[in-house]
């Protein structure tokens, strides 16, 4: 049975999977303890993520891992369909930002994210070695954009999205 979990101690017992979506320790360190660090389970640990207030409006998705195994099973998707109801009324916006990775992109926008704008040299400004998904540098780092708003139109007026 799937479950979603919010941590509220010994966030940094799930670096392991933080590690798989943002591989140096300093830059989770930044945002871990101030973030809602949420698990998923299905009899065990498949996701975690965590999410971080910006401002009184918006939220950031600052790091979401699926263990290998698992990805491409939907636990993901799951995980950010739950993070969106939960934050919709607390919140207009979340966003998320990644590198320039055509697949990693689709899967955002497939889970109703739409391209916000773009923070040149982030990844080589901010992390202490190249940064690389499979064969891809990441240089860029690519914002994406949910309204919450909007998921709370279609769910109350029964509307698909």
């Amino acid at each position: 049975m799937v479950k979603t979990e919010k941590i509220l101690k010994n966030k940094k017992q799930f670096l392991d999977l933080l590690l798989l979506a943002d591989e140096q320790e300093t830059m989770i360190d930044k945002y871990l303890p101030g973030g809602d660090l949420f698990a998923l389970f299905d009899d065990d640990l498949k996701s975690v993520c965590v999410v971080v207030p910006k401002d009184s409006e918006t939220c950031e998705l600052k790091n979401i891992a699926t263990y290998k195994k698992y990805q491409g099973k939907g636990y993901g998707r799951a995980l950010i369909q739950f993070i969106s109801d939960f934050y919709k009324t607390d919140f207009k916006t979340m966003l998320v930002g990644t590198g320039e990775t055509p697949a990693i992109l689709l899967f955002y926008e497939q889970c109703g994210f739409e391209i916000s704008h773009r923070v040149n040299n982030y990844f080589t400004d901010n992390y202490d070695h190249p940064i690389f998904e499979g064969d891809i540098q990441l240089v860029d780092m690519i914002y994406l954009k949910k309204n919450l708003q909007e998921q709370r139109d279609c769910i109350t007026d029964e509307i698909q999205c």
